[in-house]
């Protein structure tokens, strides 16, 4: 009974939870996307387990968050000796993140 509660919440928050986001400054101010827009609508997909939206609408999330969550916990458990290993993740991230950004900026405008 209570999980069944507590699934409930979840759910009505997760309906809900796109008021909470935080709009873009970068949009607002140059009129175009940044490269991080879509972040926050893909983690909503992703905690509602619509893994093609989530894909969809950002693809660069499910790295992030995997890069996010190594990078931490390796920091946490191997201090300095991972610092390789973190690096490697940065650049693996930003490299999907630029050539997403850059996908979503230019293939549409050559149609």
């Amino acid at each position: 009974m209570f999980i069944t509660y507590i699934l409930s919440a979840w759910s009505s928050f997760l309906d809900k939870a796109d008021i909470f986001f935080l709009p873009c400054p970068f949009k607002y101010v140059f009129k175009i996307d940044c490269p991080g827009c879509g972040f926050q609508r893909s983690v909503l997909f992703l905690l509602k387990g619509e893994w093609q939206k989530s894909f969809d609408m950002y693809p660069p999330a499910i790295p992030l968050i995997i890069t996010f969550v190594v990078g931490i916990s390796a920091n946490y458990w191997f201090g300095k000796r991972s610092d390789p290993l973190i690096k490697a993740l940065y650049l693996i991230t930003g490299s999907i993140v630029l050539f997403n950004y850059v996908y979503k900026m230019w293939i549409p405008h050559l149609h």
